[in-house]
């Protein structure tokens, strides 16, 4: 048994190094072969096989006669799987890619919050409450104001009780993470950013879902106006 862990510990580190490697373009289109990743990443042929299996089963490469491993498009990772989610968000972010990060969150964050407010417990409200309040007492310079962010948005996303929208929670984490460095390097925009979140948590509170939903597309639109404004070739996201 604690072979078999630390085998899988193994793979672990080797996948992230390959996937490293990859978003940073150190590889180019096409991995080389696995004896000389493996003497790259001194493990066992055994070892590099079962690491690059596991980023075939998520669409990331793409195993062709006479040509090699090649890396596929970011575009066809499998993304509702969290380890590729938070890989991908790794990678330097392009205009095209801010745009899709920005739909998926007008698609499921807007509903989240107003399924939050329709249905979620009394527990799970208060828990939102909790993550705002702990939110909007640090800057965005500070320490933990990441983490604050993607808490409050996350515990949104539990509270409207759609197993699906939770599945979907590490792509919304990513989308922040992306997102706010971006945003927050603004004047005043910390300050926008407390207003439009406490609209939303104020209207689950008061169970008001069409509310919340409204708030909650507000506050998205508040950094996608930024968004635009620093990369003047983002395509547009609603006509």
């Amino acid at each position: 048994m604690e072979q078999a862990n630390k085998d899988r510990s193994l793979v672990s580190k080797v996948m992230d190094g390959l996937v490293t490697g990859i978003v940073e373009e150190k590889y180019g289109a096409i991995l080389p072969p696995q004896d000389v990743l493996s003497k790259e990443f001194d493990v066992s042929r055994t070892v590099m096989r079962e690491a690059l299996s596991m980023l075939l089963a998520r669409d990331m490469l793409d195993v062709r006669p006479k040509i090699g491993t090649r890396i596929r498009p970011m575009s066809d990772w499998r993304m509702i799987d969290e380890d590729v989610v938070n890989w991908r968000f790794r990678a330097k972010p392009d205009p095209l890619f801010l745009r899709d990060v920005i739909e998926f969150r007008i698609l499921i964050e807007p509903r989240a919050s107003a399924q939050a407010a329709a249905r979620g417990s009394a527990a799970d409200i208060a828990a939102i409450r909790e993550a705002f309040e702990a939110f909007r007492v640090i800057r965005p310079a500070e320490p933990g104001f990441q983490d604050a962010d993607e808490l409050f948005h996350t515990r949104i996303v539990v509270a409207s009780g759609n197993q699906f929208f939770k599945q979907m929670a590490a792509i919304i984490r990513g989308a922040l993470s992306t997102v706010n460095p971006i945003v927050n390097q603004k004047e005043g925009l910390w300050e926008k950013a407390i207003d439009t979140h406490q609209r939303v948590v104020e209207a689950i509170e008061k169970r008001d879902p069409k509310e919340a939903e409204l708030a909650s597309l507000a506050m998205i639109d508040y950094s996608t106006e930024e968004l635009g404004s620093t990369f003047a070739s983002i395509p547009p996201v609603r006509g």
